[in-house]
Parts: structure tokens; sequence; C-alpha cells
């Protein structure tokens, strides 16, 4: 019976693929600034801890907030005008019906002099133009209404842009300090998920088919982790190998070298 047993193990270990891997958090995100400013504040303390919703790079938005409440005053003016504007309109349409309706009465009375058919013509026309000026200015501030809420939807993102969070996240490394002026582009900062870890082996070309369906070994423990994805396209950089990743549950410490073995069950 031992020696079956031996036998089997032997049989085990000489169909097992061993492999190496670092233990990396599950995403790691290099954060770059999308607007240009001055830096007025970076939480140092931060580094290495989970972060909440407080920011832990703020640039400066000052400016932006100023621009913000005038942009919010204009909208509040203009859009008090067009309101002022469509009552009148709509006084001047009542008054142009009338207007028409007279017309049309006094146009073929015969004892009316053309001078006075004239005047009450050219009155009416003033009237219609009026009303169409009226309703012209009314779509031209409507106009300026879409252009100032779009400027404030953009200073509103600006402002949000300032102010960099990353709730859940640990902020693995700040890149930027108070006082420095950053541009479109310039990387502030990088964080990472350590929520979960994952595990980037290289399958030789045999092992990549049956990769999913075999037991997954760490450090010589069995586990119940699977292959979570991999590519079925060689590796640039590692030639005739197939990356394979592995989503474990967070260690205590990250970085450390693991060995992984895939047996058949």
């Amino acid at each position: 019976m031992k020696v079956f047993l031996i036998i089997s193990f032997l049989f085990i270990a000489l169909h097992a693929k061993v492999y190496y891997a670092k233990v990396e958090p599950y995403e790691l995100r290099d954060i770059s600034s999308n607007i240009s400013g001055l830096v007025i504040f970076t939480d140092e303390n931060s580094v290495g801890k989970k972060l909440t919703d407080e920011p832990y790079i703020q640039i400066d938005s000052e400016l932006d907030q100023k621009d913000l409440k005038l942009v919010k005053e204009k909208l509040m003016y203009i859009k008090s005008i067009v309101e002022i504007n469509e009552a009148i309109l709509v006084n001047l349409e009542e008054s142009l019906a009338k207007k028409r309706e007279n017309y049309k009465k006094i146009e073929p009375l015969k004892f009316k002099s053309s001078v006075e058919k004239d005047r009450e013509f050219y009155d009416l026309i003033t009237s219609e133009n009026l009303y169409l000026n009226t309703r012209k200015e009314i779509q031209n501030l409507k106009v300026q209404i879409s252009d100032l809420k779009l400027r404030e939807s953009q200073l509103q993102r600006s402002i949000e842009d300032k102010k960099l969070t990353a709730k859940g996240f640990t902020l693995y490394e700040l890149l930027v300090k108070s006082g420095q002026v950053v541009g479109v582009a310039t990387p502030l900062a990088k964080v990472a998920d350590v929520s979960k870890a994952i595990l980037t082996i290289y399958l030789d070309e045999p092992d990549v088919l049956n990769s999913q369906k075999q037991v997954v070994y760490i450090d010589g423990e069995k586990t119940s982790y699977k292959i979570s994805r991999s590519l079925y396209i060689a590796d640039g950089k590692n030639i005739s190998k197939y990356m394979a990743q592995i989503v474990i549950k967070s260690p205590k410490l990250f970085s450390k070298l693991v060995k992984v073995e895939l047996k058949d069950e």
C-alpha cells in the first residue's frame, strides 16, 4: 500500500508544472492630470494607506470657483429675462391678432382714405416686426443659456478633477509636491487595489489548453483557486510562453515570490 502511495505521489509530481510568480496588487493605476494648475495640497501621510472620500491631491481651483459663481448668476439673470420676454410675447401676439383683424375690416371700406389704411398697415407691420424681434431675442437668449450651461458643466468638471480621490484604493506613490505647477498628462500618483491579489505566470505551449482544469498549489499547499484568465497568444517578451493569471485573496504582504504548481485532479 505504501509503495502504491509513493508511486502515485511520484506520478503526480512528475506531471506537475512548477512556476514562480510575484504577488502583486489586483490593479495598479497610474494617475495623470487632465488639467493644468498649481498643486496646493498633497497628503503624504496617506502613502501606503487606504484612501477615503477625502482628496489626496488638490490643485488650485479658486478662479474656477469664482468663474462658476459668475456663470450661475448670469444664467439666473438671463432666464429671468427670457421669462419676461415670453410674457411680453404673449401680449404682443394678442395685440397683433386684433390689429390683423382690424386691418381686414377697414381694408375693404371705401369711406376710409388710403392714408388711413396705409397708417393701419404700417402699424400692423411694425407690430409684427416687434413680435418677430422679441421671438428672435428669446431664441438668442436660449442659445446663451445653452452656452453658459456647457461652461457651467466644464467648470464643475474642472473643479472636481482638481480634487483627486480614489476611495477604496491604497495610495502607492505620490509623484508631485505642494507648490508644483502641473500640466495636462503630468504624472501625479500611483494607486493600488489591494482588495485582491494577482499572480502572473507564463505557461509552456502544451500546458495552455488544460491549465484551467488543473488544481493550483501555492507554496506546496492545495488551493481552490483556478486560472482566472489566460491568453492564447504568445507573450511578446517571453517568447513561446503564454500568460496566465490567478486571482487570490489579499495577502498580508505583497511583492513576495511564491511557487505555483498546476496539477491534474
